[in-house]
């Protein structure tokens, strides 16, 4: 009976992460698509607790441990997720991520050696056929394919995720071997072979050298991509993950696993699509272009681009906005970095008192992760009808009086259409220069993520607005309110 009533749970469950993924794709249903699928985890785990029998009708044991486990996941998870600041929410999602990669890997392990000590005890009946010279129990090589798959996928996602949370906190900088990626190749193809012995042998030995490898590559994985380039790399090791968790419900035979695992999967496998087409590149690209580099960067010159730069301050950035029509703003990491969200909030407010319209143009890898705009935005309660995708925007641009830029810097950078020696040429791009004015908010002239000039800053029709965000928007601010 219990069975089938944890099998209903499961279910629910289910259908709760698949409404949970639907509410997400929207700002304005995310906060409720996340409480649904949570609500849906809860009860799977709790089900899975007290609810599961093995084939001899034994419960879970060890409770303590498993709620003790739980318990203090729940609260140091639930203590960084409220203390992190949203400059720092993508390394926290890559290191959250890798947690999810290290848990297939170590199920992996443990099943694997669950599996030794089963053999060793007949306990699992005797079938054996000779593949290579090699006595092989046949039952056992389905579960022994899914446990490496599971094992490889789960490692290079824990490692190469480990690698991204400390590029993106400034802990790793770039680096790259000579001949890295036939380097990747090759480790790459050496896994797979000792993959396929492991399972045809059933070899503990091979079993570990490919968990080490596994590890290794996940690193030389991640460690060349350049920093313009994480956005992607996070969303394809949650991928991984997705799938690592994907090969436990198949071992498990767990019906919530399975699915929570392949919706994660091909969420992340269709946000990286999507991304990789918002820059005009192919994932190919992405892994073996080095964009945005930190070596790219000390190369790069201002001489190269010719004009001058105009300046502005908060005064005449005020008048200008005061008496505009239509008021476009473009947030960047910048914004993240200055914290500056509730101000700029504030702006608009103002700006819609004086008979401003008010949008922001969000460009799809604008930040440092998937949708980092979008919730850095929807801290400060922007309305979410304000956040405009970059495809519905851009003819929006011809009929703007001014275009605010905080923070943004290759998203805004026409060389992406004028420069094909340029690294991100062809990448689509805000059109902000259609605009009449265009005023940038930076703390100085340095090059964006990408370690390339901006082509915009040196344009007639653009002024520069030096400063920290938050302290520049506060001037903005008071100005505007100063001429009412």
């Amino acid at each position: 009976m219990m069975k089938y009533i944890l099998e209903i749970i499961y279910l629910v469950a289910s259908v709760t992460f698949i409404l949970g993924l639907k509410f997400l794709g929207n700002p304005a249903t995310a906060r409720k698509g996340n409480l649904i699928a949570a609500f849906g985890m809860t009860i799977a785990i709790l089900g899975t607790i007290f609810l599961y029998t093995d084939s001899e009708g034994n419960h879970l044991h060890n409770l303590p441990f498993i709620f003790g486990g739980l318990l203090i996941g729940t609260i140091v998870g639930w203590i960084v997720a409220k203390k992190v600041q949203m400059t720092a929410m993508p390394e926290m999602v890559s290191l959250f991520n890798g947690m999810g990669g290290a848990c297939a890997m170590l199920i992996s392990i443990i099943e694997f050696q669950h599996l030794q000590i089963e053999l060793a005890q007949d306990i699992i009946p005797e079938d054996v056929s000779y593949i290579i010279g090699e006595p092989v129990v046949r039952p056992i090589i389905g579960e022994l394919s899914t446990i490496l798959i599971g094992m490889i996928i789960g490692s290079i996602s824990f490692a190469g995720s480990m690698v991204a949370w400390g590029k993106l906190s400034g802990k790793v900088k770039d680096r790259s071997l000579g001949a890295q990626q036939f380097i990747n190749i090759g480790l790459l193809l050496v896994i797979i072979v000792a993959a396929v012995f492991a399972v045809l042998q059933n070899n503990a030995n091979l079993f570990y050298a490919v968990l080490a490898l596994s590890l290794v590559y996940g690193v030389l994985f991640v460690m060349p991509i350049g920093g313009a380039d994480m956005p992607v790399v996070i969303s394809l090791l949650n991928s991984f993950t997705g799938v690592a968790a994907a090969c436990g419900g198949f071992l498990y035979d767990n019906k919530v696993m399975l699915v929570g695992g392949i919706l994660v999967g091909s969420a992340g496998t269709l946000l990286t699509i999507v991304m990789c087409n918002a820059m005009n590149r192919s994932l190919l690209n992405v892994l073996i272009g080095n964009f945005g580099g930190g070596n790219k960067a000390e190369g790069v010159s201002s001489s190269s681009i010719q004009g001058t730069i105009k300046e502005v301050n908060a005064s005449d950035s005020a008048i200008l906005m005061k008496y505009a029509k239509k008021v476009i703003i473009v947030p960047g990491y910048g914004l993240a970095v200055a914290q500056a969200q509730h101000v700029v909030h504030e702006l608009e407010e103002v700006l819609e008192k004086e008979g401003v319209e008010v949008k922001y143009a969000i460009h799809p890898v604008a930040g440092r992760m998937p949708g980092h705009m979008n919730v850095l935005l929807a801290e400060s309660n922007v309305a979410y009808d304000k956040l405009v995708e970059m495809e519905e925007i851009n003819p929006e641009f011809n009929t703007t009086d001014v275009v605010l830029v905080v923070g943004a810097n290759d998203v805004v950078n026409p060389a992406a259409k004028t420069d094909p020696s340029s690294p991100i040429y062809g990448m689509p791009i805000l059109d902000v220069e259609n605009a009449a004015h265009v005023i940038v908010n930076k703390r100085s002239m340095k090059a964006g993520y990408a370690g390339i000039e901006n082509e915009l800053f040196f344009k007639p029709k653009t002024s520069m607005l030096f400063g920290d965000a938050k302290k520049a928007l506060t001037e903005l601010v008071n100005e505007i309110k100063s001429l009412s």
